[in-house]
């Protein structure tokens, strides 16, 4: 199984499991998809700092056990390719997201390389990850 991340608005091929790990999906968005609210940010993700969100994530993610995550990712996807979303634009460099975080996080745990559906990076070199700001 391969792991990816995307954009509620990106269009995938059909054989890729889409997983939201958004707080929410887009309004009519198509049935088909699973969910790991575990994977979405918290209550404070649009009113903290750039910053602080890293901190507050990774603690986040820290809490969880990344064997757990990658079966039930395993499980949900039913022996397809799986695409972990949300709803920042794939290719806005300035739309940093919590995706590039879960990517970081999956390779430091399991050496799982990650990577943005059509675009090149993955761990802590994934492109919607200001790695800048974070590492």
């Amino acid at each position: 199984m391969k792991i990816y991340t995307s954009s509620w608005s990106t269009t995938l091929p059909p054989a890729i499991q889409k997983i939201g790990i958004s707080r929410g999906t887009p309004r009519g968005y198509p049935a088909g998809y699973r969910r790991m609210p575990e994977l979405a940010p918290g209550p404070w993700f649009n009113s903290v700092s750039p910053g602080e969100y890293h901190r507050l994530f990774m603690a986040q993610l820290a809490a969880l056990d990344a064997r757990a995550v990658l079966g039930k990712m395993h499980d949900l996807g039913a022996g397809h390719d799986v695409a972990l979303l949300c709803f920042e634009a794939p290719a806005d460099p300035q739309a940093w997201c919590h995706r590039g975080q879960v990517a970081g996080w999956l390779h430091d745990k399991l050496a799982i390389e990650v990577c943005e559906f059509g675009l090149a990076g993955h761990g802590w070199q994934h492109p919607k990850l200001l790695a800048q700001r974070f590492r």
